[in-house]
């Protein structure tokens, strides 16, 4: 592929009730617009793919709206939970678009994306690509033993968010990503925490069952006393795994998982809203120590990103406590529209080569 810096790109971002769409002209995003999809519209589609037309429509007005002059040169989609894959920029294919149909490692709105930037690329005869799609697995083989052989960890993480985050620091940092290590932690209603060495995740937290406990998720939890709450009969499967994905963390310790709602609350006095704030920046700290070490120490830098790095005292906390291990970076937000837009500029700055599903 020949270089170009300033390709124009359209990325794609399904989120469980809105489509974020974003365009850049290289790294300069020019237009971005976030559609809210009503709770009622969505529920008149029985399945997550019975959205995908309700979708398309949604995009192709914004693109009517914004009328874009140039053609675009790329479309980029959020990448599912696919198969293992390495890390990356990927081709969408029929392949890829068969598997993320299918669920093969489970269904979730990120599916989605691979799809719907094919059916916009074919209208403007450009490819489709998917980057770090959530099942980016680089997993060093030690980091697979959970302690017994019936279950393995798993590599699903913010693998995205993760990599690009190590990008930007290595940028400030003027190194090369690529051989150079990180700590990486998105801290969002989920919180990832990995190692990247080189360049791979080769090391991550289960957001979705361990690591700390985030706004609305438990983390870890003690495993004797979980498994009694299981079979106590007092609470169903269903209801287990809602306590562990929403309504726990700070959702369950305070009834709230804003996390400018718990810092108001910690103004006006509230000792116990400050305590567990505080010990949620503890086991995130914590967390980050325990990836250092997956390195042996040598980490060029410790990156907070992710949209609970808003919070000034939440960095302040994690930082004191970190901040003897490496350099600490703060990029707040999501960034997913950004990150999803670099891995596309790499391919064609042929920093890196595009790989096929």
């Amino acid at each position: 592929m020949a270089a170009n810096d300033n390709p124009l790109i359209l990325v794609i971002n399904p989120g469980s009730i809105s489509t974020k769409i974003a365009v850049f002209s290289g790294s300069e995003k020019i237009e971005q617009e976030t559609i809210v999809h009503p709770q009622e519209e969505l529920n008149a589609f029985h399945s997550l793919w019975n959205q995908f037309e309700y979708r398309i429509e949604a995009i192709e007005k914004f693109l009517t709206r914004v009328k874009i002059e140039s053609p675009f040169d790329a479309i980029v989609g959020r990448g599912g939970i696919l198969k293992p894959l390495k890390r990356g920029t990927y081709l969408v294919n029929e392949e890829m678009i068969k598997d993320a149909r299918q669920g093969v490692r489970g269904a979730h709105v990120s599916n989605l994306g691979c799809a719907l930037a094919d059916r916009i690329a074919d209208r403007y005869n450009c490819e489709a690509y998917i980057v770090d799609p959530v099942s980016v697995d680089e997993f060093e083989p030690v980091a697979r033993f959970s302690g017994h052989p019936a279950i393995q960890r798993r590599a699903l993480s913010h693998s995205l968010n993760l990599r690009a985050a190590a990008f930007w620091a290595a940028k400030k940092l003027d190194i090369n990503a690529n051989e150079s290590n990180f700590v990486v932690a998105h801290l969002g209603s989920g919180i990832s925490i990995a190692p990247i060495k080189n360049g791979r995740v080769i090391d991550v937290n289960d957001a979705s069952s361990a690591g700390p406990f985030s706004p609305e998720r438990t983390g870890g939890l003690p495993l004797i006393p979980f498994i009694d709450l299981c079979f106590s009969g007092n609470h169903s499967k269903s209801q287990m795994i809602e306590w562990v994905m929403s309504k726990g963390g700070l959702m369950a310790y305070l009834g709230t998982k804003d996390l400018k709602n718990v810092e108001e609350k910690i103004e006006q006095g509230d000792e116990k809203a400050l305590n567990v704030f505080l010990a949620m920046a503890y086991q995130i700290a914590k967390e980050i120590g325990a990836m250092a070490t997956v390195v042996n120490g040598a980490v060029k830098a410790i990156v907070l990103t992710g949209g609970l790095a808003n919070s000034n005292k939440l960095v302040t906390e994690i930082t004191g406590r970190v901040m003897y291990i490496a350099p600490v970076f703060v990029f707040p937000g999501e960034l997913e529209m950004e990150a999803m837009a670099e891995g596309i500029l790499r391919i064609f700055r042929n920093e890196e080569a595009v790989k096929d599903y």
